[in-house]
């Protein structure tokens, strides 16, 4: 345990059964955090109380009525979030001009309005109850630069900079502070999986990809997701009492600004 403060707290993590969230929900719990992990892949629209700590639950962000459906519950279950970690994404991999507009949409609806609605309830639901709360959203390297094969995804995580920076001004006087992360190459399935249809678009290996990542990055690997987890866990912490609005790089190097 690092932050004794943080044990109690009730933390929301979306997006939480798999590569960065699930590294967010585990680090939480050794804090001895009271843990919500919501995710489109488990079981149940009905909160399940796995232990004590740690609470399950399907939700689906591109669902405005899901989104609902957990607020209620929270209000129900008395699980009112002092953190909110927003980490729900997908992405898809192809050429601007040869990319399908079905992906393109899929990609915003997840992506961008997504975590609008999840900002948008969750953030209301801290306000209700007058908590002084921490909302982080994990955004990209991506919401801040250009990659090849990727403009939905790029388009969205720029987007959502825009949603963090204009809900954390909205709320900074309810002392709700709101900031973003944004990860470089991180491994995780999702990272694995663009390699290996990015490596079809450009006639290239998902090995040969891995070798291109690792020569962007100054620090001479790629990260982890426990990497952007104890950054997460910064910004949720007593440390990181006076910084809202920012946009905070995970990326070993390979993005500065």
């Amino acid at each position: 345990m690092y932050f004794e403060s943080l044990a109690k707290q009730v933390v929301l993590v979306i997006g939480s059964k798999q590569g960065i969230g699930e590294a967010v929900v585990q680090t939480f719990l050794k804090e001895q955090a009271i843990v919500i992990a919501a995710d489109i892949g488990f079981q149940g629209s009905m909160l399940q109380r796995i232990t004590d700590q740690y609470y399950q639950v399907n939700v689906d962000v591109g669902r405005e009525a899901s989104l609902v459906d957990l607020v209620k519950q929270l209000i129900e279950y008395k699980l009112i979030p002092d953190i909110f970690v927003e980490v729900a994404g997908v992405s898809t991999m192809d050429f601007l001009t040869e990319s399908q507009t079905s992906d393109f949409d899929r990609v915003q609806a997840v992506n961008l309005r997504g975590v609008y609605l999840s900002l948008k309830y969750i953030a209301k639901l801290i306000q209700d109850n007058k908590k002084e709360g921490r909302i982080i959203v994990v955004s990209s390297q991506a919401g801040k630069d250009g990659y090849r094969g990727m403009a939905g995804y790029v388009a969205s995580k720029h987007g959502v900079l825009g949603l963090v920076k204009t809900l954390a001004v909205e709320v900074a006087n309810q002392g709700i502070l709101v900031n973003a992360v944004c990860p470089g190459i991180i491994e995780t399935p999702m990272k694995h999986r663009e390699r290996i249809e990015g490596g079809l678009i450009r006639n290239m290996t998902p090995e040969e990809i891995l070798v291109e990542d690792q020569s962007q990055v100054p620090l001479g690997r790629t990260g982890t997701p426990q990497d952007v987890a104890n950054v997460i866990l910064f910004l949720a912490s007593p440390l990181a009492s006076y910084m809202t609005g920012q946009a905070i790089n995970v990326t070993g190097g390979m993005t500065m600004h």
